[in-house]
């Protein structure tokens, strides 16, 4: 097992890697946010790829969502763990805690979500996005460590870069929303096409803009939650990936089993090659 973790604002580089080395990569789908810091941690192998790039310098929708997950599987990653600053659409929730959610809306409009076209149909089943196994060793990981925390709600993803309008942010409560982010939509979609195991740790930082009592958001508020949420995260991450199990009840693991509907002889050889970290275990007849 290999565990990979993609880390949002604030958080660019992740402390007590051992055996830290850089890894540059190409892909079929464009460069990926930075490059590939390879290691281990509690134990475990582990890659770490910032989305925003060193710096903060890719906005939402310019995240190149499937180079970055393409190269997490090339490099063998069999589980991937999202962390990412997000809003609070609930009371209960507030900036600081920590959220692990169990299922997604999106509400994005310009960004490609699969691996899938170019002469190759899939259908993944998504009904269950996350992998419950994973977000059970987090939520114990946290309670165990004094981490507010809530597991379980939706995660809205919207385009951004703005934040939402005071009419969203309410429209996103009605229908049941948890938190509100702008990444990890499509890293959940492209991960079940890669069939690794996906998990979200959602740090709030801020009541988006519904909350009456609460200030509007903005940036320096979010930057100041957000230090210490980083701080948190790191903490979790370094608790929890040694507990991890091997062992992968879910349905990640074989994803593309039945989903894949175009005989894999008739796929262009070029978007087989492309596929290949993916698809290559059907295309040889292995199970």
């Amino acid at each position: 097992m290999k565990i990979g973790i993609l880390g949002g604002s604030g958080l660019y580089e992740l402390p007590g890697m051992r055996d830290l080395r850089e890894q540059r990569m190409g892909t079929p789908f464009g460069e990926p946010s930075d490059v590939f810091m390879t290691g281990s941690l509690g134990g475990r192998e582990v890659v770490f790829l910032p989305r925003h790039g060193r710096g903060h310098r890719i906005l939402p929708t310019e995240i190149p969502f499937r180079a970055n997950v393409w190269g997490m599987k090339r490099l063998g990653v069999t589980h991937l763990l999202s962390v990412s600053a997000v809003g609070s659409l609930r009371e209960e929730i507030r900036p600081g805690h920590l959220v692990f959610p169990d299922q997604f809306i999106d509400r994005t409009f310009h960004r490609e979500s699969t691996f899938f076209g170019r002469g190759i149909v899939g259908h993944v089943q998504f009904g269950s996005p996350v992998c419950h196994h994973i977000v059970e060793v987090l939520e114990k990981a946290a309670t165990q460590l004094d981490m507010r925390n809530h597991r379980g709600g939706t995660y809205v993803c919207i385009e951004g870069p703005a934040f939402s309008t005071k009419a969203e942010s309410l429209l996103y409560r009605s229908w049941g929303g948890a938190v509100i982010g702008m990444t990890n939509l499509q890293e959940a979609k492209l991960a079940r096409e890669a069939e690794m195991c996906f998990a979200t740790i959602a740090l709030a930082t801020d009541y988006d803009c519904w909350h009456e009592s609460e200030a509007e958001v903005s940036v320096e508020a979010v930057l100041e939650v957000m230090r210490s949420n980083v701080a948190n995260s790191k903490r979790l991450l370094a608790a929890a990936i040694a507990a991890i199990p091997e062992d992968r009840p879910c349905a990640a693991p074989d994803a593309l089993r039945f989903a894949i509907l175009t005989p894999l002889d008739q796929v262009p050889e070029q978007t087989r090659r492309d596929l290949e970290p993916l698809i290559g275990r059907y295309a040889k007849g292995r199970p």
